[in-house]
């Protein structure tokens, strides 16, 4: 959520922010709020007079009976209840246009950076950098999940009868790969000195709104019946949640965190889930690292973030390259985000294993995180996410760089402390 005085003070930049986004049916919300907050502020202004007039004249009231004035009291009585009305019709009509003004507010994208690429959709995102050599080997990497079963390690049959398309049951050597891969990105980030979570899984609605936007929202979450408690699509959502409505001292930043959570996602429109595949599913699990820093660090934080994620599938032998979202793919909330992509030799191609987004100070403002100065100071924390490892996903790319040409599978050298016993093909 950008900020109204942004509106009041310069309307165009916002509406030129919306057609960079491509959103044209959105420039009308700008001058909605504009007049709504005209009105608002009008309102408000009648508020505070009413109320001034009437405590000024409640006052007067005692005065006129000590004096014995009960027929003067009684006329400035039924003044006074008058305010009364007047006052209350007019602060339900402060809370309707502050309604007004919100639900608008929360629909106008945030201001991108000037460094986003222009762009309708992914299909405009711009490759940076690539990190390894991508190679395809001379002998036939198969489809993942012929991968996964040659070691006797998915079941998704079973998954179906029980759950339905988009589940999975991972067994033996590859639930224990799934589990050292995990175990790796807890003490990976831990090492980078981010401070460990494991947090709730479900959260209220009011975090579900202060952490994205209702188009992702209705895309992604699954909500309990009869509670108010949402599925977690990422455990980004508990951890930013966590500062809801609270004021960190400047000394205690940045929060640099790393947290564990299986994920629950619709994934809808995701042009259907796979029957035969754990790229796109409905649950999995993943290690996270969250930023909350001061505006003038949350560049800096950006770039080191991504870089983690680079950093670590490097570690793992797997060749990756980062991307920059364009205008038309960053969700609302966004400033900047970055895509990265591992190299599948089997596709010949790079497939998104993480994504890296600043949202500057848009989640802050909807869930009232701020910072408190040396000098007493407030002002919005900025917020950063970006994903260490989302195995399955990860899997796909781990055992396609990892396959031999005899079906074996390489364990590069930073998981070997979490695969004890020896792994198998079946």
């Amino acid at each position: 959520m950008i900020d109204i005085k942004l509106i009041r003070t310069n309307p165009e930049l916002v509406k030129d922010n919306i057609r960079k986004k491509f959103q044209d049916e959105k420039l009308k919300l700008v001058d909605e709020v504009a007049q709504f907050d005209e009105e608002y502020r009008a309102a408000k202004t009648k508020g505070d007079e009413l109320r001034n007039k009437r405590k000024v004249m409640s006052k007067q009231i005692g005065g006129l009976m000590a004096k014995g004035q009960k027929d003067e009291a009684e006329k400035v009585k039924a003044e006074v209840a008058q305010i009364g009305d007047e006052l209350s019709a007019m602060e339900e009509k402060e809370k309707d246009l502050e309604a007004k003004i919100r639900e608008r507010m929360l629909v106008i994208p945030n201001i991108i950076d000037e460094s986003v690429p222009i762009g309708k959709d992914d299909s405009e995102n711009v490759e940076i950098e690539k990190f390894g050599e991508p190679v395809v080997p001379d002998y036939e990497i198969p489809y993942h999940v012929d991968i996964m079963e040659s070691f006797d390690g998915i079941d998704l049959d079973s998954a179906r009868r029980t759950s339905g398309n988009g589940f999975y049951y991972l067994k033996g050597d590859i639930a224990r790969l799934h589990s050292a891969i995990l175990s790796y990105a807890r003490d990976f980030m831990i090492d980078r000195g981010f401070t460990y979570f494991i947090p709730p899984f479900m959260i209220r609605s009011d975090v579900v709104t202060g952490v994205m936007s209702f188009a992702e929202m209705e895309g992604m979450m699954y909500k309990i019946e009869g509670e108010d408690l949402y599925l977690i699509g990422t455990s980004e959502h508990s951890m930013i949640g966590r500062f809801i409505d609270t004021i960190i001292p400047e000394s205690e930043l940045p929060k640099t965190l790393t947290s564990y959570s299986p994920c629950f996602r619709k994934e809808v429109g995701a042009h259907g889930i796979e029957e035969r595949g754990v790229y796109r599913i409905h649950q999995f699990e993943k290690q996270e690292m969250i930023v909350v820093c001061k505006p003038e660090d949350s560049m800096e934080w950006f770039k080191k973030l991504w870089q983690n994620t680079v950093d670590f599938f490097r570690s793992l032998d797997i060749p990756v390259r980062t991307l920059e979202c364009c205008s038309g793919d960053l969700a609302d909330l966004k400033v900047k985000s970055l895509d990265v992509e591992a190299w599948s030799p089997r596709q010949k191609k790079y497939f998104e294993v993480g994504s890296c987004s600043n949202l500057g100070d848009a989640q802050a403002r909807r869930l009232g995180i701020r910072i408190k100065a040396e000098d007493g100071t407030k002002y919005f924390a900025h917020t950063l996410n970006n994903t260490v490892v989302a195995p399955p996903r990860m899997l796909i790319a781990y055992l396609e760089n990892n396959l031999n040409a005899d079906g074996t599978v390489n364990i590069p050298e930073p998981l070997r402390m979490y695969i004890i016993h020896p792994f198998r093909s079946s």
